[in-house]
């Protein structure tokens, strides 16, 4: 058998070259390029296997750990999990650091290589410098820790098992049913160990992604379920995405006149103009979708995981004779809700479904329903679009005008919200401009707090792909990292990262990357002075605000002081960024057509008044609200959520 002599580092590099896929339409490279943030755990060994030989695979620098993780992911995501990123990192709490975004990759099933650096396989300078020792146990390091965010883990305590870890990594990541993160720990002395690789070992492999068909009984079945119903409602998920369906989804709702609502992930599989699309589904869903699901006698999942925020905490869909029927490629997800299982792609399984019921003649009966909830909610979404707060003097002093549906008994606090931000901009009239001004073929991207919610309400997709949330862990910090991975997925397009202060402040390092890489990404910047999306569900429940808004520590010793000004446009400013501030309408819409002028990195700071987003539209959404309380809010709340419990599905 014919050898090369390499170290694990560099036999690593020169397989991850050789990887391709094949979805049918000839193969792909599957590796585009590899993430690094060097320390003395991977430097020496995958640093120098990248300098000397890294073949076609583009070496990015990372600012922070977590940050390239999620620009990997978002990267894998928007090119619905048919290319991927590698990420290297050094021992401790530079592997560590990758933890919170190999969860976020694995949460939401996008595959990601992770190559973390450990400790010395010989143990012979232990504690290296970074470990972490356990009296009880030698062998556990930080890494150990990825076992609960992987898909697939492994160490490599010898150069000859990097091969039989790759092939598994690879079986993972190519997975279209169980895929998320992948995470192979490379001990940092086993890096530079050299052996004797087969070459074969290094031919070019094609992994041929094949679409699983459905079984003719599960499709039996499923069309002899829908006959029987009135007034099913599809439920669209990510899975429509990454199977290429949201063309075979809208022929199916058309022909047999059945509605759809969009999860944060399926939203844009098809446009918004589809005349059978109601938009948001859920807790973060419309008030027109949430109606037809209150009302649907049979729910039909296609590549959905049915999160508690789609299902309402299981009380949404609430018809007495409500059946579950699911299209997804895993068992495990289309067995939830004791559903009627089709375990299969999305695209076949809803082509055969089609099929079966072409046979039977089948129609749903809905009439008018679905224009009128289409009318209502869009209506609405102009309204909220169009809100603006103005402030009028009163006999009894300033009081606010308007105030949005969230605020209720909290109107007392927007003027003070109003002067100290000094805007008069609502959260729903920023999202309103928004999606009017940028181009409608561009990408918007969000993770975290109350945006998820007004953009799956409020954001309407022209075009298709063009939604990119991650909300299967809702993760702060995805959002600028994220925008800067679908820029390297989609280059051509502009792509706009909506963010909150808070995300902003946790994390926003690889805007730094976008100007090395001169890659363009347009960052939207909301402030409303704090985790504004928590801090309505601390008040909603009873609670005081404490700890959700940025505020001063007052002389009492409470942050409960005057609420801090931050200007953000500033900091970006010094990154090299071009920034631009907006607190009125005119301001946003010029900074807008301006930022798209622009060639490099743009960032709007864009000052919004607090409680200004959108809220309910008849979902429920389970917390854990305190059974002992000395508040009568607090006790009131929890009243209120054992009502809820009882309506909800147990299981």
């Amino acid at each position: 058998m014919d050898t090369i002599r390499l170290t694990t580092a560099q036999a690593l590099v020169k397989f991850l070259e050789q990887q391709y896929v094949d979805f049918g339409g000839g193969p792909e490279r599957f590796v585009h390029g590899i993430f690094t943030v060097f320390g003395h755990g991977n430097v020496l060994g995958l640093g120098q296997a990248l300098q000397e030989a890294p073949g076609t695979l583009t070496v990015y620098q990372g600012r922070n750990e977590q940050g390239m993780v999620h620009a990997a992911t978002a990267f894998a995501k928007q090119n619905r999990r048919r290319r991927i990123m590698a990420c290297t990192a050094s021992v401790g709490p530079g592997s560590a650091n990758m933890l919170t975004a190999a969860a976020t990759a694995t949460a939401n099933q996008i595959p990601v290589l992770l190559l973390p650096g450990d400790t010395f396989a010989t143990r012979q300078p232990d504690p290296v410098l970074q470990q972490m020792e356990h009296t009880y146990n030698l062998s556990i390091t930080v890494n150990d820790a990825f076992k609960a965010v992987s898909k697939y883990w492994d160490r490599i305590y010898r150069p000859e098992q990097l091969m039989t870890a790759l092939l598994n990594a690879m079986r993972v990541l190519t997975d279209q049913a169980d895929t998320g993160a992948v995470t192979i720990a490379l001990p940092q002395d086993v890096q530079g160990e050299a052996w004797d690789y087969p070459l074969e070992f290094f031919c070019k492999r094609i992994h041929r992604i094949v679409s699983r068909l459905p079984h003719p009984d599960e499709i039996a079945a499923a069309a002899e379920l829908i006959a029987g119903k009135q007034r099913p409602l599809l439920v669209c998920g990510g899975g429509v995405r990454y199977a290429d369906a949201g063309a075979d989804l809208r022929a199916f709702a058309e022909r047999f006149a059945i509605p759809f609502g969009e999860t944060q992930a399926g939203k844009s599989a098809v446009a918004s103009d589809c005349v059978y699309n109601l938009g948001g589904i859920g807790v973060t869903g419309n008030g027109s979708a949430n109606a037809l699901a209150a009302e649907a006698d049979l729910v039909i999942g296609v590549g959905t995981r049915f999160t508690d925020f789609t299902t309402g905490s299981k009380s949404l869909f609430a018809h007495p004779e409500a059946e579950f029927l699911t299209i997804n490629a895993s068992p495990y997800h289309a067995a939830k809700l004791d559903a009627l299982a089709v375990v299969c792609d999305a695209a076949e399984g809803l082509k055969a479904l089609s099929a079966a019921l072409e046979e039977r003649g089948y129609r749903s009966a809905y009439t008018d329903e679905i224009v009128s909830a289409r009318k209502a909610w869009e209506e609405e979404r102009r309204r909220l679009a169009g809100v603006e707060y103005t402030v009028k003097e009163g006999a009894h002093g300033t009081s606010g005008s308007f105030v949005p549906e969230i605020a209720g008994h909290f109107d007392e606090l927007l003027p003070e919200y109003a002067a100290k931000l000094n805007t008069s901009l609502t959260q729903t009239r920023v999202l309103g401009i928004l999606n009017d001004c940028i181009p409608k073929d561009a990408i918007v991207i969000g993770a975290a707090g109350s945006l998820p919610g007004d953009m799956q309400r409020m954001w309407n997709s022209a075009v298709p792909d063009t939604y990119h949330m991650e909300y299967g862990f809702s993760c702060m910090g995805y959002e600028i990292s994220g925008a800067f991975g679908v820029k390297l997925a989609e280059p051509e397009r502009e792509v706009y990262a909506l963010v909150g202060d808070g995300s902003y402040q946790m994390l926003h390092s690889e805007l730094v990357t976008s100007l090395q890489e001169n890659k363009k990404i347009n960052v939207i910047l909301l402030d409303n002075a704090g985790f504004g999306c928590i801090n309505n569900l601390q008040m909603e429940q009873g609670l005081n605000s404490m700890g959700t808004e940025f505020r001063y520590r007052s002389p009492e010793g409470q942050l409960n002081g005057e609420l801090m000004q931050i200007d953000y446009a500033a900091s970006a400013a010094g990154y090299g960024v071009k920034t631009f501030r907006a607190s009125t309408a005119e301001q946003l819409r010029s900074a807008l057509e301006e930022a798209q002028r622009q060639e490099r990195s743009t960032l709007i700071d864009i000052k919004v008044l607090p409680k200004t987003m959108t809220h309910g539209y008849g979902a429920w959404w389970h917390v854990g609200v305190p059974e002992v309380s000395g508040s009568e809010a607090v006790q009131a709340a929890y009243e209120q959520k054992h009502g809820q419990l009882e309506k909800a599905r147990s299981y």
